[in-house]
């Protein structure tokens, strides 16, 4: 090794191991990581090991992917000794687990078990060193076979259309094949019973539809530029201005390979503009799937999640189309070809709408993502004691539950065109960041005080920011409003949003308003305070006893109760 390399450990193997471990252990399972996209199935069977104090979990990475981002972060999290690949060649173990094909895997002395990193295999992809056309990835001799032999010992397949499609390509490397399902997919149907808790972590509010753009890693994915045509730079501008806020919440699902290849910095910098417009990124690693249960719909292309989405019955819309990377006999393939289309150049809402009005799931994406629902944590643990020729626990075989991500509602510091149309105490609001060809209504410009550009502060009728009712920074909601009508003349009314059901405002012709949702109101604060601007604009004035407006948005009705609130006008 040279001197860069890392050095191999010495517990709880290596030389000497015996003399320093704590503990000494029956059977060694090593889990080999090509990449953090490869990691994730892994961390999937991860708990199949819980609790048996028989086995000592090793890692390593093979160090063969082009994408080596955040393995070292995943490893610090995993927690489990590392072994350079040198010494993980060098060290017998009683199984290892893949879920790549990268690397010198033939050579890893102990039985080994491969299992999928997406929906099956499905995409073609050429092996190292190899010519020709590109073969299917996972079921192919260039992937199967070292020196015309096969080399894994546990080939784990989702759905026979798998094992038929490997009987015709690979037929050598049947006999290692198991059906064992999807644990990735199986955590995604274990999760949908607290679809609505996703959702509020997210800050999806009541008649509000989550949208989640997603995109795998090729050039040709909704992300890339390498298609017929690069849709993401126009869309997300697009989606911006034409989605009311209040309407839909925005967030991006990418392929980790995208998220680590690129940067996770390069991509907040290509896309600052959308996520100050309210695009959130999802971790691509711990939330996807919980984003992914929450959506009403996904906007996706041929990779894997769109497949998922489609599997759990949530409406499709491809961005990008192309087949080119996939297996033609693929059920992936065939959604590809099936599932409907976004047109880049038409109006993005109208297409939604209809998707969303006329969707009927595809049959294919339920029947071929698994054919053994629910049932991947007994058949993969199975097949893994087997290979060790070790007694399964007797504890059930169960897969971690999906965590309850943290709460991570949309921050618009994007400027708000708001459309307003008031009759008596019922205000209908619609905010876009820019200006629908079809808008209608009375217009102001509402804009956050964090904006980008300060020169958007000038204009504004109203201005609004986020804070705790104590923050000393701010001074709290009275002293921050009257500062912000000082410093900004055109500003008519200052909004301070101090929780996610309540605001303080300041009006400078009426004085200060505490603005609460009533019974069954659930949208932004700051939609209540464009309502309440647009009803004193119109001449009214809020009665010592306050009052109660009916706030029209998302397809609904939120009663906001408006009380005065004591500070004369400004």
């Amino acid at each position: 090794m040279g001197s860069a390399d890392p050095l191999p450990i010495r517990v709880p193997v290596g030389a000497d191991s015996d003399r320093w471990a704590s503990r000494a252990t029956h059977r060694r399972v090593l889990l080999v990581v090509h990449n953090v996209t490869s990691a994730g199935r892994l961390l999937d069977v991860l708990p199949l090991f819980h609790d048996d104090f028989r086995v000592q979990l090793l890692a390593t990475s093979t160090e063969s992917s082009a994408f080596q981002g955040g393995i070292r972060e995943l490893f610090a999290e995993l927690g489990l000794p590392v072994l350079p690949w040198e010494q993980a060649l060098e060290t017998p173990v009683d199984l290892a687990v893949s879920a790549s094909f990268g690397g010198q895997l033939h050579r890893l002395p102990g039985k080994l078990a491969v299992l999928s990193h997406g929906v099956g295999y499905t995409k073609k992809l050429m092996a190292p060193g190899a010519g020709g056309q590109e073969p299917t990835f996972g079921l192919s001799p260039e992937w199967l076979l070292a020196n015309g032999e096969p080399f894994v010992d546990g080939l784990v397949l989702s759905h026979p259309e798998q094992l038929e499609r490997l009987r015709n390509t690979c037929p050598e490397a049947e006999a290692a094949a198991v059906l064992a399902g999807d644990p990735c997919f199986d955590r995604l149907l274990a999760g949908r019973p607290y679809r609505e808790r996703f959702r509020r972590a997210l800050g999806v509010r009541r008649g509000q539809r989550l949208v989640v753009l997603n995109s795998t890693w090729n050039p040709e994915g909704l992300f890339g530029n390498g298609g017929d045509h690069d849709v993401l730079p126009s869309l997300l501008p697009r989606l911006a201005a034409e989605l009311p806020a209040d309407d839909y919440r925005l967030v991006a699902v990418l392929h980790p390979n995208i998220w680590y290849g690129h940067g996770p910095g390069q991509i907040r910098v290509w896309l600052d503009r959308a996520r100050r417009g309210g695009l959130t990124l999802i971790d691509p690693v711990h939330a996807w799937r919980q984003a992914l249960l929450a959506a009403d719909v996904v906007v996706g292309d041929f990779g894997a999640v769109s497949y998922y989405a489609a599997a759990l019955g949530i409406p499709v819309l491809l961005a990008s189309a192309t087949r080119d990377r996939l297996d033609p006999a693929a059920p992936l393939a065939t959604f590809v070809r099936e599932a409907p289309r976004l047109d880049p150049h038409g109006p993005p809402r109208d297409q939604l709408e209809e998707l969303l009005a006329w969707h009927r799931p595809l049959p294919g994406p339920a029947e071929f993502t698994s054919s053994a629902p629910g049932a991947s944590a007994a058949l993969l643990r199975r097949l893994f004691y087997t290979l060790m020729d070790l007694p399964e626990p007797a504890a059930p075989a169960l897969l971690e539950p999906l965590p309850l991500p943290p709460y991570d509602p949309p921050r618009r510091t994007a400027p708000l065109n708001v459309r307003t149309r008031v009759h008596g105490t019922e205000v209908r609001v619609e905010r876009t960041t820019g200006h629908p060809y079809d808008a209608v209504g009375e217009a102001h410009l509402a804009v956050h005080e964090d904006t980008r550009d300060p020169g958007d502060l000038e204009p504004a009728d109203v201005i609004v920011r986020e804070g705790r009712p104590d923050d000393p920074r701010l001074g709290g909601p009275r002293e921050w409003t009257a500062e912000v009508l000082d410093r900004y003349p055109h500003c008519a009314l200052a909004v301070y949003v101090s929780g996610p059901d309540r605001c303080t405002v300041r009006s400078r012709e009426h004085g200060v308003f505490e603005l609460s949702a009533g019974p069954g109101a659930d949208a932004d604060p700051a939609a209540y305070a464009s309502s309440l601007h647009a009803w004193l604009a119109g001449g009214r004035t809020v009665p010592p006893g306050g009052t109660t407006l009916r706030v029209h948005t998302a397809g609904g009705v939120h009663p906001v109760a408006v009380a005065p609130g004591g500070g004369g006008a400004r």
